[in-house]
């Protein structure tokens, strides 16, 4: 991938590298974030699985739906139009206002600060499917059980490793910005706003507590679970399995049901083939939201330098023979030269 330089250009420029974490918890997850990680996890979760009981013996208003709807692609494209395409890879420029509204909507997704969600991106990247990589999903090797047990890693299993990106060396242009260490250093707030906006809502709407409770379990607690998950399986099934028409040197690969759920970004081949490629779905019926928001911030004026891919590049990017399964990261040779390639970035 890119180097941070080439990713982030247009802070401040008076901005200047600063001691100050832009994490509460700094560098590493103390007990208490694990914690509280744990219950957003569980918490949610349970509110998912209890969700197809109650959406069956009492339905589910058309209120909470539309709050949960809102919600839940708010915080999606919050993450892949804002965390993602933006911050971690620049594949366009933002005026200011929009550049902090992305970090907040992101942020409204739950699913960690800023900074480190892009620190953690950034070096998956850089370690894609190979040793250095946070959560790839052939951690424990290609057996079936080591499989199995890679997934959950991938999945879940990571979020609570003691072992965190180093911010400063992996997102640098971020802790620069003042604003968005804030809103980093924020994730509480934001997260507390994400979670009580719906029930603020419903119970206003229905002006009872019945309705703030009925919102905040649909449009607050379940809709947090499936946004997770379907996050999580980027990393996980995306890695695992799919189709990959272009050419990556590790295992990414197309997953189109869950093209809908995350905003374009399970078109995973593509994104990994070419990093800074504003859109992932590239392909004739691939349904990309978050590249079709970032249109509509160009044609507003609010994005600029958008990289769109050119069909030469797209050509480029092919494999020759299809569904090419090259440059997956099999063999102790592709690993060892990815690991090669990774220390001379480094040093």
């Amino acid at each position: 991938m890119p180097s941070t330089s080439e990713v982030i250009d247009e802070q401040p420029r008076s901005a200047t590298v600063t001691a100050e974490s832009a994490t509460l918890g700094g560098e590493s997850k103390r007990s208490v974030e694990q914690i509280t990680l744990l219950a957003f996890i569980v918490l949610p979760f349970v509110a998912l699985v209890g969700a197809i009981p109650l959406a069956w013996g009492w339905g589910v208003s058309w209120l909470d739906l539309g709050l949960m709807t809102f919600m839940y692609f708010l915080g999606l494209h919050g993450v892949t139009v804002g965390f993602h395409r933006y911050f971690t890879h620049g594949s366009f420029k933002a005026k200011r206002p929009l550049r902090v509204a992305l970090a907040i909507a992101g942020s409204m997704a739950v699913e960690g600060p800023v900074v480190r969600w892009v620190a953690d991106h950034r070096r998956h990247h850089k370690f894609s499917d190979a040793e250095g990589d946070p959560h790839s999903p052939w951690r424990f090797g290609e057996t079936v059980p080591a499989l199995m047990k890679g997934l959950w890693w991938a999945h879940i299993g990571w979020l609570f490793d003691e072992e965190q990106t180093p911010q400063n060396k992996y997102a640098p242009d971020l802790i620069k910005d003042s604003a968005i260490r804030r809103v980093s250093r924020q994730f509480v707030l934001w997260t507390a706003v994400s979670l009580l906006f719906p029930p603020l809502v419903g119970g206003l709407v229905t002006w009872s507590w019945e309705g703030a409770l009925s919102a905040f379990f649909w449009a607050s607690l379940v809709r947090v679970a499936l946004l997770h998950h379907v996050t999580w399986s980027i990393n996980s099934i995306c890695h695992a399995v799919g189709k990959r028409p272009f050419k990556s040197r590790d295992r990414s690969g197309n997953v189109w049901w869950l093209a809908v759920l995350s905003g374009g970004e399970s078109w995973h081949n593509l994104h990994h083939a070419d990093p800074t490629c504003a859109r992932h779905g590239v392909m004739k019926g691939q349904i990309d939201s978050s590249a079709r928001i970032i249109r509509i911030f160009e044609k507003l004026g609010w994005a600029y330098d958008v990289r769109w891919p050119t069909q030469s590049r797209i050509d480029a990017k092919r494999n020759k023979d299809g569904d090419s399964r090259k440059g997956s990261g099999k063999g102790a040779a592709a690993a060892s030269a990815r690991r090669e390639e990774a220390a001379a970035d480094a040093a």
